[in-house]
């Protein structure tokens, strides 16, 4: 089943993301308290998921409080179950993100995998002064201008993950350099994705 990352998607066009090619079905037990019109038992059409999948995205990405510091990640199943993952600096955030796709008509249940953050002066320090050194680079500083920028500082004791997606192979390896120059953080994952490779 295909993970699809809400960074990733906030730079991809609507009909990049309307497709999760390789989902796999799985099954869970029939949900007698469901007051879904969809029918028990009876797996989501690829058009259905497909629905659920745009309106899990949009659902995801205008929620007030998810911003660069956060990543945020799902699937969808034929049966109706959202997987929700990623790791969030808010806890609200987690329960948001699951109060607002369980609204949505066609989802059964909601698999709320989101790791919270903990709470660290020392890694709020990394975060902002990474954030600087990534936004503020003369290369990069275009992508600030986005509503949520497409590069996410994902900082847990010290070590960083940056994920999202940038135009151009290049601007992955600054991106990695800046965040590598701040001080006080003890390692750095890359997993940019680059839009020019996707093509």
């Amino acid at each position: 089943m295909k993970v699809i990352t809400l960074a990733l998607l906030l730079a991809l066009t609507p009909a990049a993301w309307q497709n999760p090619q390789g989902s796999a079905p799985t099954t869970t037990a029939p949900n007698t308290q469901s007051a879904s019109p969809v029918t028990q038992n009876a797996p989501l059409s690829q058009k259905g998921i497909d629905r659920i999948i745009k309106e899990v995205h949009h659902e995801l990405v205008m929620l007030p409080f998810y911003g660069v510091f956060d990543n945020l990640a799902y699937k969808v199943s034929p049966d109706g179950t959202v997987t929700l993952l990623g790791q969030v600096s808010r806890p609200t955030l987690k329960s948001d993100a699951e109060n607002v796709v369980k609204r949505i008509e066609g989802v059964e249940r909601v698999d709320n995998q989101i790791k919270v953050l903990p709470v660290s002066p020392n890694d709020d320090r990394i975060r902002r002064a990474v954030y600087r050194a990534i936004y503020g680079n003369e290369v990069l500083s275009q992508y600030a201008l986005r509503a949520v920028p497409p590069i996410h500082i994902i900082v847990e004791n010290g070590n960083m993950t940056l994920e999202g997606v940038v135009a151009r192979q290049m601007d992955k390896q600054i991106a990695e350099i800046q965040a590598k120059s701040v001080p006080g953080v003890f390692s750095v994952t890359n997993n940019l994705k680059v839009e020019e490779e996707g093509k």
